[in-house]
């Protein structure tokens, strides 16, 4: 298995290609390894030391250093992303709890900002090894929360306002500001 690595512009986070389906069509998070109970691979990736955070997107991983140079961690990090498609397990343990609101439910400047993050936010920042997750919209602010490389990137706040806010703005003229959740 042959898994090719990217930089991102978090210099903490690394991306990682494994060359096939990590998550699909969704996303999952995993901030510490409280977190990862659920995920095999995530829970594999934490027990190599120097691993802060674990992201998954549709083809691949994002890990974050607790500050351990790449030098040190990126062949432990290869050897347990190998080591689990190897195995057979799921990414991720199927999720129990039931499905969150419908999209039915949102006025059209929600579904509006919605679609607008998902058609061109979404697949820009996941080149980054990352995704940004909408979180609210409110007296024309709208909450967006950013995930994998993106948190904590030193150009996330340069995102968010100058790319993502101005986007919404031209697009939906209920939009007023954009701000990190």
């Amino acid at each position: 298995m042959f898994i090719e690595t990217e930089m991102t512009p978090n210099p903490a986070t690394l991306k990682f290609l494994p060359g096939r389906d990590v998550m699909g069509d969704t996303t999952a998070n995993f901030s510490n390894v409280e977190a990862a109970a659920r995920s095999p691979l995530a829970l594999r990736l934490f027990d190599v030391s120097g691993v802060a955070a674990v992201f998954f997107g549709s083809n691949f991983v994002t890990v974050t250093t607790d500050g351990t140079d790449w030098q040190d961690l990126k062949p432990a990090v290869l050897g347990a992303i190998m080591e689990h498609f190897t195995s057979g397990e799921p990414v991720v343990q199927p999720d129990e709890t039931p499905a969150a609101d419908s999209d039915d439910d949102d006025d059209e400047v929600v579904q509006q900002i919605k679609e607008l993050l998902d058609s061109r936010v979404r697949p820009a920042v996941a080149q980054d090894g990352g995704d940004i997750l909408y979180h609210g919209f409110e007296d024309g602010v709208v909450y967006l929360h950013m995930q994998g490389a993106c948190a904590g990137c030193p150009s996330s706040t340069a995102t968010l306002k100058h790319g993502i806010e101005n986007l919404l703005k031209h697009f939906v003229p209920e939009v007023n500001e954009v701000r990190p959740v």
